[in-house]
């Protein structure tokens, strides 16, 4: 048996997972401990060039435990959350042969086997672009290729379920449904696919990232304290989602962008304002979500956050009320950063024109790195160089140019993006993140 071999050997995969952004949120659990929701949530993948997890898993008789590395620094897999995930993929894990290295391992060896997982992010960790669901689905999607799993995406996303929630949509590509269930064990509580990325390959996504910090209050902790002190989260779950559910599946069948819009902005919205009447209250958006300005009035901003609107969401509503029809949708997740998706490229263009016009870079600023992912959109905008940001003029939509303020170096950066595919393997050893000598980090 491979545990009992003298020869060291170290076997490995690598894989890459994107990471996904709700447009029906979840935000509550049932239970705890199997991370089960209080609602369903349906997400839009993104395209795993621009945001995604890449994780190398090896296993070796030499490894005397499991251990973990994220971004260049170890931490531990003793959390009861990593640690349901391996024993999920442990007691499913298949014989394992490599005839090439001379490798067998059989079902029972994985039971004294250890892993070594070195997973590397290449967006913002913890800061409301959902890391923790593409690491937690790529953790186990790639584990469960190194131990010859045989379960098909939408039972492997019950075991990241219990990693991560949102990790469950990361199984798939394109639009993904996260269905609730109702049974105990969490049996019934899956991903599933509603359309893949090519249904709707219009849809351009532009991020701003605000912030890149780590926010202050967890989504694990700040979704106990909502279902303990919310009563409009108990609303929200049993009467406005199960609509809005219906409603969003039947615009992405449909590719209906106005409806699309209009549910993701408002279930955005909603979702802050349960996060506002939670005791004590949640504030995932920062300065800038929060600055008073004179010229803008919308009660419908008001009833999120009163007296104050957000900078971004009022470049989005003035410009969708001013063309009179929806250009643009936003949503923003546990987090400062905003997620707007384009109904196609050409309101891509005017999109990212608007919001340079609003959030220039400092002076000092690599415009090859104030805006990332897909550079093509910059060309469709016009912008060629700094200058050329400089050179914006107001957006038709403003009427008085003189009330309009300008918030140099409040974005960080923008990424450019669109919906993307699912988990895929890497089989270009070169792309490993792990020795293959030794089986520790590169």
């Amino acid at each position: 048996m491979a545990a009992e071999s003298g020869k060291k050997w170290v076997l490995t995969v690598t894989a890459q997972t994107p990471t996904n952004i709700a447009v029906i949120k979840y935000w509550g659990k049932r239970d705890e401990d199997l991370i089960l929701p209080i609602n369903d949530s349906i997400s839009v993948t993104l395209d795993p060039d621009h945001l995604c997890t890449t994780t190398s898993v090896a296993v070796s008789p030499a490894f005397t435990h499991d251990r973990m590395w994220l971004n260049g620094k170890e931490v531990s897999l003793s959390g009861g959350r990593y640690q349901n995930c391996l024993r999920e993929l442990r007691s499913r894990a298949s014989d394992v042969e490599d005839e090439e290295k001379g490798i067998k391992i059989t079902k029972k060896d994985w039971e004294k086997l250890h892993v070594h997982v070195v997973s590397y992010n290449n967006f913002p960790t913890a800061a409301g672009l959902a890391s923790s669901a593409a690491g937690l689905a790529c953790l186990v999607f790639s584990l469960a290729k190194l131990m010859n799993v045989k379960e098909d995406h939408s039972k492997l996303s019950a075991i990241a379920r219990q990693g991560s929630g949102s990790a469950c949509r990361s199984l798939y590509g394109g639009f993904v449904k996260w269905i609730m269930g109702k049974e105990e064990n969490g049996s019934d509580s899956i991903a599933v696919q509603l359309a893949d990325e090519k249904h709707w390959d219009d849809l351009v996504i532009i991020i701003a990232v605000v912030s890149s910090r780590q926010k202050e209050t967890s989504s694990t902790s700040g979704m106990r304290d909502t279902v303990e002190t919310s009563m409009l989260i108990k609303h929200r779950a049993k009467e406005v989602v199960p609509k809005r559910i219906i409603q969003m599946e039947e615009a992405i069948k449909n590719r209906d962008f106005p409806a699309f819009a209009r549910l993701t902005c408002a279930d955005s919205n909603q979702f802050h304002a349960v996060c506002l009447d939670t005791l004590p209250p949640i504030f995932y958006m920062n300065d800038t979500s929060h600055r008073q300005e004179p010229f803008f009035n919308s009660s419908f901003i008001n009833v999120i956050v009163p007296h104050f609107y957000l900078p971004i969401i009022s470049c989005v509503e003035k410009w969708n009320r001013h063309e009179e029809t929806p250009q643009v949708a936003y949503t923003f997740d546990a987090g400062p950063n905003a997620v707007l998706i384009s109904h196609n490229r050409k309101a891509a263009a005017l999109l990212l024109q608007r919001l340079l016009f609003y959030f220039p870079p400092q002076s000092d600023t690599d415009l090859n790195s104030y805006v990332i992912g897909d550079k093509t959109i910059l060309k469709d905008a016009g912008i060629h160089e700094m200058k050329d940001i400089e050179a914006l003029a107001p957006p038709p939509e403003i009427k008085d140019t003189n009330l309009t303020q300008r918030h140099k170096g409040d974005v960080s950066y923008f990424i450019c993006t669109r919906p993307g595919r699912g988990p895929v393997v890497l089989t270009d050893e070169s792309r490993s993140l792990i020795n293959p000598e030794t089986g520790l980090p590169k």
